[in-house]
């Protein structure tokens, strides 16, 4: 696919440069850094430094501060106002769907689609479906299956574009900062769950493939609120992103440390951890490299429970079926939910309840609901805003 041809384009790319917050000269890894024994070795080596719990905690509140302020996200602007815009709800099969967007920034809007359950009683799981590099990503029936399934399952799934894409066209996507930018809005699309008034706050996740992968397992290092992480198809230990938005700025390695993938999804330890993977892309060798790193830190927690993978060998790049079938019972088992509400009778995952939805009916902005006149546009401008916290 497209994607999967951009980012062997960029393979092995390295370059040098210095970014405002930084003094220092920092190299930014990016596409396919290493051959893959390289990276293997590399990984190993970096296990030899940690051997226990104390050990692992003291390197991944390193690891923590580092992404920070790799992302200049070490100070955050000041929170504004969600000011959320909320219409055409619809009763689904066992839930619902509203369009929505919120402000993340002043005049800055985060667009995505809000999937519920159709009764609510109590607090329920809240869950994030960022999504990677493909075609209108956020509304096509991939995505709006998981967020119904996980919706018809007891939870809150808000699925929300990437920055650049859908609806997100305040600012380009190949853009330096972007990465801070789409984490930030990770962030504030937390805020806007715990919002809502019913949803758990000891109970959110979040999951996404390729890029939206990335968007997963940075979140979990550095925002502790999230509870449970399924970053599908992205964890490698040679295989770092090659766009602006997942490797375009001084996370991996710099002056004081140098790290990949594995260790940065396994900054979300102990909590719970699914690493979904295949054959036909950079994940191929996580049953037998990536997995078993992340199984042993689990181990200082005495958590390995809380660790699984699961490996599609003859498939290739997406969050199809079989992926998403393996997500759910993940969700019930750690968050309570009732995964009945995805089976057949015979006990199998069965997704035959959903009914897509036509994208231009998903989209918050139309000719009824325009974007407020005070919405910003340019990278520019909403990055002065960002860089209020900084």
């Amino acid at each position: 696919m497209r994607y999967a041809q951009i980012m062997l384009f960029v393979a092995g790319l390295l370059f040098i440069a210095k970014t405002s917050s930084h003094a220092q000269v920092v190299t930014l890894i990016r596409g396919r850094a290493f051959s893959e024994p390289v990276a293997a070795e590399k990984l190993a080596k970096l296990g030899e430094s940690y051997n226990n719990q104390r050990e692992w905690q003291a390197r991944a509140e390193m690891l923590r501060a580092g992404i920070r302020k790799g992302l200049q996200l070490e100070k955050l602007p000041p929170t504004c106002e969600l000011k959320p815009i909320c219409h055409s709800k619809r009763e689904m099969d066992g839930y619902t769907v509203e369009n929505v967007a919120f402000e993340s920034l002043p005049g800055f809007w985060v667009t995505g689609n809000l999937y519920l359950p159709s009764k609510i009683e109590g607090k329920i799981p809240g869950i994030l479906n960022p999504h990677g590099h493909f075609k209108n990503a956020r509304l096509t029936e991939s995505n709006q299956t998981r967020c119904a399934a996980q919706a018809r399952m007891g939870a809150a799934a808000f699925a929300y574009d990437m920055v650049g894409y859908g609806e997100s066209t305040q600012c380009e996507h190949r853009r330096f900062q972007v990465q801070r930018l789409q984490t930030f809005n990770s962030m504030r699309a937390l805020d806007y769950l715990l919002s809502l008034g019913f949803i758990d706050e000891d109970r959110l996740a979040v999951t996404g493939a390729s890029g939206g992968g990335t968007q997963s397992f940075l979140l979990s290092a550095i925002d502790d609120r999230i509870d449970l992480s399924m970053p599908v198809v992205m964890v490698s230990a040679y295989f770092f992103g090659g766009c602006e938005c997942e490797s375009a700025m001084p996370i991996h390695k710099t002056e004081e440390y140098e790290t990949n993938n594995v260790e940065i999804a396994a900054l979300v330890a102990p909590k719970p951890l699914l690493l979904v993977s295949d054959g036909g892309d950079w994940t191929a060798n996580t049953p037998s490299v990536e997995y078993p790193h992340i199984q042993r830190i689990y181990s200082f927690f005495g958590a390995e429970e809380n660790v699984e993978n699961e490996h599609f060998p003859d498939e290739g790049h997406d969050y199809g079926p079989s992926k998403r079938a393996a997500t759910y019972p993940f969700l019930a088992k750690h968050f309570g939910l009732n995964l009945a509400a995805v089976e057949n009778s015979a006990g199998e995952i069965d997704e035959s309840f959903f009914q897509a939805i036509p994208e231009d009916e998903l989209r918050v902005f139309n000719a009824e609901h325009s974007r407020p006149d005070y919405a910003h546009q340019g990278c520019d401008e909403v990055l002065r805003l960002l860089n209020k916290g900084g």
